[in-house]
């Protein structure tokens, strides 16, 4: 038995050594490789930061871009999905509620043709991601509103969509926070 404690002990060590501190050292170095330093990738209007790239934003007003609903209301502290199944009687309410308002939001839009995405919330709660499809239907609402050209607004979606990973993985997306900074800026 004392033959196995010794190096029980040594690996216990060992192990809490690399497993505590070298490996997040190493992690935390790699990050100040990605955009933002580690920190995030702040998107800034005119010098002041109005959120961060990769965080889902709550966009109410109709003159914007919404993006996918979130499960914890936007809270980047506690991202986290509903952890209901499509078959729980709360879930199907949350999401009958969302198209509904979504269709009184975007009239002349037909409940088949909205994408799930806009009804239904990610994993995380924080996709600040869209699809093109699901930034294009809300164009003729914001296009009404703002007094744009909806093939201006298309043009923008269009200029504002980000290809899949080396062209092959993933789908095409759109970051909503961009998109309606970009929206903001069009005269």
């Amino acid at each position: 038995m004392k033959m196995h404690i010794g190096p029980a002990l040594r690996l216990t060590l060992v192990m809490l050594v690399i497993l505590s501190v070298i490996y997040p050292l190493v992690i935390a170095g790699v990050s100040r490789l990605a955009p933002g330093g580690g920190k995030g990738e702040t998107v800034t209007v005119n010098g002041k930061v109005v959120g961060y790239a990769l965080v889902g934003q709550k966009f109410t007003e109709d003159r914007y871009f919404n993006g996918r609903p979130s499960a914890v209301d936007y809270n980047a502290t506690g991202s986290a999905g509903s952890n209901k199944g499509p078959s729980n009687p709360d879930y199907l309410k949350t999401v009958q509620v969302r198209i509904d308002t979504f269709l009184v939001h975007n009239p002349g839009v037909r409940k088949a043709d909205i994408p799930a995405e806009l009804v239904t919330a990610s994993g995380s709660g924080l996709d600040p991601d869209l699809s093109p499809a699901a930034a294009k239907i809300q164009v003729a609402r914001i296009a009404k509103i703002r007094g744009i050209g909806a093939e201006r607004l298309n043009q923008l979606v269009d200029e504002q969509t980000k290809g899949p990973l080396l062209g092959l993985f993933g789908p095409s997306t759109v970051n909503v926070l961009k998109l309606n900074v970009a929206l903001d800026q069009l005269k």
